[in-house]
């Protein structure tokens, strides 16, 4: 794999808008906020959910002996444990986790940064990873995709 493909992974992205989300956080502009410290505990369970996520989908994903890495080829078609609600948990993971940090941080001004993210997971990653599993694991695909959702 290409160095550059090394650089193009769903933790970089993550890093990227969790830098942004942090130094608007700093900056402050028009001195928005949620509203008071209860917004840390919301914060912190959607952070906590998502690292369980990505955690089952790591375990789930080794046990079956395939790749967690989005550019390679998946040896096989996970469909159990976590993957039978939610064909993306990591995805879906790494979303929480930066929605749980903007809240956490309390920059709602960093808001509009999760549908960007999610945009870009499902430009970059998803569709491509979709379309390989498609192409190798074919109806076995097609009725993991009728019976569990991309997201939830």
């Amino acid at each position: 794999m290409s160095p550059l493909r090394w650089i193009d992974m769903p933790p970089v992205w993550l890093a990227l808008a969790l830098g942004v989300a942090w130094r608007l956080g700093q900056w402050r502009p028009f001195n928005l906020s949620f509203g008071g410290d209860w917004i840390g505990l919301p914060g912190g369970l959607l952070v906590g959910a998502g690292l369980v996520l990505m955690l089952l989908a790591v375990v789930e994903m080794r046990k079956q002996r395939t790749t967690v890495i989005p550019h390679m080829e998946a040896d096989r078609l996970v469909q159990s444990g976590i993957f039978k609600r939610t064909r993306n948990p990591i995805y879906l993971g790494d979303t929480l986790v930066l929605a749980g940090l903007i809240l956490y941080w309390d920059v709602p001004i960093a808001l509009p940064l999760i549908p960007v993210f999610v945009w870009i997971l499902e430009r970059r990653f998803i569709l491509p990873e979709e379309k390989r599993l498609r192409r190798k694991f074919r109806q076995d695909f097609h009725r993991y995709t009728e019976k569990t959702r991309r997201w939830i």
